[in-house]
């Protein structure tokens, strides 16, 4: 596991503000699978690896909660901790925070998800070594073992139109 917490810097442009000049909400949303995803990929599990095991990264859901706002012009420190994950890998939670130059919290993100079988479309455990890149990631300190149970918590189910 590492010692310190993963974290990405980005500079805030205009085209990530919304219409109130404050960064949208679709901009976390990509500042977050961004981090998710130079993590992984500067840990050797990176769409090379993704593609020989056929792995796709899939999210049930994802939650943000605005404390300040973030402004054009302004730099962000995007945080990645292991809140859970499945003993074989399969199901993870990864929590984010965003932080201004000065260190305060601006934002708490943290998604769950789970990894698919690209050719059989099923949720699948990941591979050995590659559950091993992920388990390196900093686990919070109320990090937990995840069960399919976990991921139906919300109870939230399809209703369709009839």
């Amino acid at each position: 596991m590492l010692n310190s917490v993963y974290y990405k810097e980005f500079d805030i442009r205009w085209n990530d503000l919304d219409a109130n000049r404050h960064l949208a909400n679709s901009s976390y949303i990509v500042f977050m699978a961004h981090t998710r995803m130079s993590f992984l990929g500067e840990n050797g599990f990176g769409q090379k690896q993704m593609q020989q095991y056929n792995l796709g990264p899939i999210v049930f859901h994802e939650h943000v909660y605005y404390f300040r706002e973030v402004m054009a012009g302004s730099v962000i420190r995007v945080t990645m901790e292991l809140g859970g994950m499945s003993e074989d890998g399969m199901f993870y939670e990864f929590r984010h925070n965003f932080y201004d130059e000065n260190g305060r919290n601006m934002t708490y993100g943290n998604m769950l998800g789970s990894w698919i079988d690209l050719k059989t479309r099923k949720l699948t455990a990941l591979p050995k070594e590659l559950l091993a890149i992920v388990d390196k990631l900093h686990h919070t300190d109320d990090f937990r073992i995840l069960t399919k149970e976990d991921t139906r918590k919300e109870a939230k189910f399809p209703k369709d139109l009839t």
